[in-house]
């Protein structure tokens, strides 16, 4: 058991420090070049409201990842695609007409014209929210289908989406509208991914606005309740910890902690307070977090994510359904790439054909800087986040002070370069250790002073055999309840 140190604190956290240097150093050259306040609420509120799209992706990305390294690169054009369906049948629009409108045909300068006498009436907005699930949960199953069972790799099944629907998309736009747009979406949409909760109440017909002093009061008690509970789970694992007698960190660094925590709370709840209150796209990327944060710690499937990424055959061997957990993965990518295809065009306002555009790039380097293996088999939703903020700061920092969007593929590249270089140097450093282990092997004198052999360690063969043998406690045993312990045929 491995006693606690800080210098293996600072290790597992070198991202999370990354993140903080380079966010002082955007804030200092913000203020010096610009003359900007990059921690005024405004620009804080719209990192998190940009970059939504980068934590709901990458949190798809990092189940597809944890089965050994695998990627979706369809998700930006499913984005567009989503985003004009949700559009085709939130507004009126030229397709829609077509297709369900009046027509009569008239006489028209002598000649008999088709003309539309009665628009189309779109959809109200939880049919169209149904409308596209439905088509992300159609195409998340034939990719999983494709690429669980077919056996097409999942590079080429994602490319061929990555093609296909980004010119679906466009030709859907192009054809409903005369701009290859769709604007005007009902109030009801946008008030779903979009706005802020609590900002006002309605008391007499007329708004009264929840804020003293230009601070939202909702936002600030839900961030005093967020903190009070991250001190309460953490002292209680602590607990339970000490009295099963496993090994807990120190007091002192448990304080740490809930103090470090509680301040990032307390910052990004002041922080959306001056902005009218906690917007609805944090609720949207804090539920998704917490589910997927739970689903890839605390439970058996998400073990078997693991498993299946770290040694495909043993967890086969162990009763696992490989293919099934494959096809979950994706099939999952596509509920996710739904939400965050609305949450991105209620926020431009618009359906149109450059929504989505390297998105999924954008969810790959938020999963790989956060520390995802690029192998599989290894990855937290804490890991990603950190990531995926790091990524967002770099985007909205350099813009900030200027600089050209050439510049900024070519940092955000060199940063990807170097998470992949730290992954591999920290694994061979920690093989590299193991590896110079002394090995004891004491000579034992006989009765003539002649040195007797210890006896012989276990072959590297040997070992790798009993290693086989997946034991994650009472974990070897297929679980019915779990759905995807069902061994294959």
């Amino acid at each position: 058991m491995n006693e606690f140190s800080m210098k293996n604190v600072l290790k597992k956290n070198v991202m999370a420090l990354a993140l903080l240097g380079i966010y002082i150093l955007f804030i200092i050259l913000g203020f010096v070049i610009k003359g900007q306040n990059i921690l005024a609420p405004a620009i804080v509120t719209s990192l998190i409201e940009r970059n939504a799209y980068v934590f709901i992706l990458g949190a798809g990305m990092l189940m597809c990842m944890l089965t050994g390294g695998n990627i979706d690169l369809s998700v930006g054009s499913i984005v567009c695609f989503i985003g004009s369906v949700v559009g085709l049948f939130s507004v009126e629009n030229r397709l829609l007409d077509q297709w369900f409108g009046v027509w009569e045909v008239q006489e028209i300068n002598g000649e008999a014209t088709r003309v539309l006498v009665e628009h189309a009436q779109p959809l109200n907005t939880p049919l169209a929210m149904l409308v596209a699930l439905g088509v992300g949960l159609l195409y998340g199953a034939l990719l999983g289908f494709l690429i669980a069972y077919v056996r097409i790799p999942p590079w080429i099944a994602t490319l061929a989406g990555y093609l296909a629907f980004r010119g679906l998309g466009t030709q859907v736009l192009t054809t409903a509208s005369a701009d290859a747009a769709l604007t005007g979406f009902p109030d009801s949409l946008k008030n779903i991914f979009g706005g802020s909760v609590l900002e006002y109440i309605r008391v007499g017909g007329e708004k009264v606005y929840l804020d003293v002093l230009g601070m939202n009061i909702p936002c600030v008690v839900a961030g005093i309740l967020a903190s009070a509970a991250v001190i309460l789970l953490t002292v209680t694992s602590r607990k339970k910890k000490i009295s099963k007698g496993y090994q807990a960190d120190p007091k002192g660094f448990v304080i740490l902690k809930c103090i470090i925590l509680t301040a990032i709370i307390m910052f990004f709840a002041v922080e959306f307070s001056f902005e009218g209150g906690i917007p609805v796209v944090v609720l949207w990327i804090g539920g998704v977090l917490l589910i997927y944060g739970i689903i890839t710690e605390k439970t058996t499937i998400g073990r078997h994510f693991m498993t299946v990424g770290g040694n495909a055959e043993s967890a086969r061997l162990s009763g696992i359904n490989n293919r099934l957990v494959m096809f979950f993965a994706y099939l999952n990518m596509a509920v996710l790439t739904v939400i965050a295809a609305m949450i991105v065009t209620v926020r431009a306002s618009a359906a149109n054909s450059s929504a989505g555009e390297e998105y999924e790039l954008d969810a790959i380097a938020a999963c790989i800087v956060g520390g995802v293996s690029a192998y599989g088999g290894s990855g937290t939703i804490i890991g990603m986040v950190v990531g995926a903020t790091m990524i967002g700061v770099i985007n909205q920092g350099m813009q900030i002070i200027g600089v050209d969007q050439n510049w900024i593929k070519i940092v955000k590249g060199l940063v990807l370069l170097a998470a992949v270089v730290f992954e591999i140097v920290s694994k061979q450093g920690k093989n590299a250790k193991k590896d110079a282990k002394p090995k004891k092997a004491k000579a034992k004198k006989g009765k003539k002073g002649e040195a007797e052999a210890e006896p012989e360690q276990p072959s590297e063969e040997a070992s790798e055999l009993e290693a086989t043998v997946v034991s994650e406690d009472t974990e070897a045993a297929p679980v019915p309840d779990a759905g995807l312990a069902t061994s294959e045929t």
